[in-house]
């Protein structure tokens, strides 16, 4: 069933892999075409990063494969957490409230059927 699988991957994206999962679960094992309508639908901030990737994805199949983007599915997608960046504010009582903020790594891989 697996012919091919062409990668595109981001790194170092600014939102945690938590909300990012949400959208990729959404579109995966989607047509590719489909997802990229879907995802332009969706008004979190985590598919706009998800598209962005899945569009570097489908122009790397395109040029370095020469797949058709009609017959190009999504065989995996999925989010692992980035480093995070400790950052502190000050609390009450003198104490020091930690803020994390966190990053993930985006990868999709396509498939042709």
């Amino acid at each position: 069933m697996t012919d091919y699988l062409v990668r595109s991957q981001r790194k170092y994206v600014g939102i945690s892999a938590q909300k990012v999962r949400l959208i990729a679960d959404s579109v995966r094992h989607m047509r590719a075409l489909e997802a990229l309508d879907a995802l332009s639908q969706m008004p979190q901030m985590a598919a706009r990063e998800v598209r962005k990737t899945l569009q570097s994805a489908i122009a790397n199949a395109e040029e370095n494969e020469s797949m058709a983007p009609e017959d190009m599915w999504i065989a995996q997608i999925y989010a692992d957490e980035g480093p995070r960046a400790k950052r502190f504010r000050p609390g009450a009582r003198g104490r020091v409230k930690p803020i994390m903020r966190r990053s993930s790594h985006i990868t999709v891989k396509l498939e042709e059927r």
